[in-house]
């Protein structure tokens, strides 16, 4: 809804992982590795395009390989995103964090609790793990972090604090401000970011839950948001999903099996980053206010005719099937997927992972629902920016939606062995 249309993802069978009940006698013996450690669950990484365990097993993503887990992966249906400010200016408190999460998050993908768990250890202290999903199946949990600009240089004063500013990459920009935005300062930016996907709910929150435990005092949540309903996909064949709004969202997706589109946009070269990023990505997330009363009572042509779309069966103005090629011309100059396809674009294209989301009512009487937007992308300058100023120009949706939050992230390549960790190239 505010970037490129959609695709898609293989999917392949795996076997049940053992529960996390099943696994808390492994707590404290180190770290489960690769497939044999999660007995076979774990799907086997090659290159970063994996074969990915079925939807509905339960299984577990394996966490290591040449990038993280949650980007060209099957898209889960839950999320809980959180964005961290660093509270201690100490560049060892930080190096420990990140070894400490990345060995939690090993553990908590493969179906284990991060320590002794809620049972065992000490009785005097507190437990190693909240234990909120002890007996739960990992569910394809994935966990994925990333650096705002904050920890390279912080603050208005541009602070050094980690000695990281020589070594920001040039394509972590500060977002410009965009016409129509009302961003709210407590719901953007961020110095670490942790995406957590789901097939279970409460698998993700028990996730977030417990990296912030484990970070207290080192780190503090600046916000989260919780998604429901995935609004794009990036598995071949699948379904594409809809939108709040009742559209399906993101036709043109890029797919896993796309590992040449995958090279071209959204993993980041040696070239043309330093070196402690090659192999990663960078990724925006914008909170998007969906005004849905509005909408709702709009008429369905004039709803189509915002989108570019049907709203049945997804074809392009003129067209009979969902991924039949748009002919842009023969939509409204202000349709969105006019302003927002890949063709109007030089090509360019992101991966797209977002989520819907309700939070309540906006104290007024409506809901407050939207867009969690999540895309991924190999150069936010060529990407996201050119597409989102064409849409906030003149896109016909923006009568409708109201982009409310925003943040930007420097996302590292994956952890590749025992001695790896979440920025390990970027601090040593």
């Amino acid at each position: 809804m505010s970037g490129v249309d959609e695709t898609n993802e293989a999917k392949n069978g795996a076997a049940p992982a053992p529960s996390r009940r099943a696994l808390l006698g492994w707590g404290g013996a180190g770290l489960a590795l690769g497939a044999a450690a999660a007995g076979g669950a774990v799907a086997a990484v090659r290159d970063g395009a994996a074969a990915e365990p079925a939807a509905g097993t339960g299984a577990a993503v394996a966490f290591r390989g040449a990038h993280q887990a949650g980007i060209a992966t099957p898209v889960q249906d839950r999320l809980h995103f959180a964005a961290f400010d660093v509270t201690t200016d100490d560049r060892a408190e930080l190096v420990q964090l990140l070894k400490d999460w990345t060995r939690a998050a090993e553990r908590m993908t493969a179906g284990h609790a991060v320590g002794e768990g809620a049972y065992g250890g000490l009785a005097e202290a507190p437990p190693d793990d909240t234990g909120e999903a002890l007996g739960l199946r990992p569910s394809r949990l994935t966990l994925t972090v990333g650096f705002g600009p904050g920890l390279f240089q912080h603050g208005t004063e541009r602070k050094d604090r980690f000695g990281l500013a020589a070594r920001r990459p040039d394509a972590l920009v500060d977002l410009p401000r965009f016409p129509g935005d009302n961003l709210d300062p407590a719901r953007g930016g961020g110095d670490l970011c942790v995406q957590a996907c789901a097939d279970d709910p409460q698998v993700a929150v028990h996730a977030i839950r417990n990296l912030a435990r484990i970070g207290f005092g080192k780190v503090a949540v600046r916000w989260s948001q919780l998604g429901f309903g995935k609004t794009s996909s990036t598995t071949p064949g699948a379904q594409t999903p809809r939108n709040l709004f009742g559209f399906k969202d993101g036709t043109s997706n890029i797919a896993v099996t796309e590992t040449d589109a995958l090279d071209r946009y959204v993993w980041v070269g040696a070239k043309e980053a330093p070196g402690w990023l090659a192999g990663g990505s960078y990724l925006v997330a914008r909170r998007i206010s969906m005004r849905i009363e509005s909408w709702d009572r709009t008429p369905l042509q004039e709803q189509e005719d915002v989108f570019g779309r049907d709203k049945g069966e997804g074809a392009a103005v003129g067209k009979a099937r969902e991924h039949d090629k748009p002919n842009l011309a023969a939509m409204l100059p202000a349709s969105h997927v006019r302003l927002a396809h890949p063709d109007a674009h030089h090509g360019v294209r992101m991966l797209r992972r977002g989520y819907s989301f309700t939070d309540g009512t906006d104290g007024l009487g409506r809901l407050d629902a939207g867009l969690f937007f999540l895309a991924y992308q190999r150069d936010v300058r060529d990407a996201f920016i050119p597409v989102q100023r064409s849409l906030a120009r003149s896109d016909a949706l923006n009568e409708y939606i109201q982009h409310v939050g925003s943040a930007v992230f420097a996302i590292p390549p994956g952890v590749r062995d025992e001695d790896d960790w979440w920025g390990r190239a970027l601090l040593t």
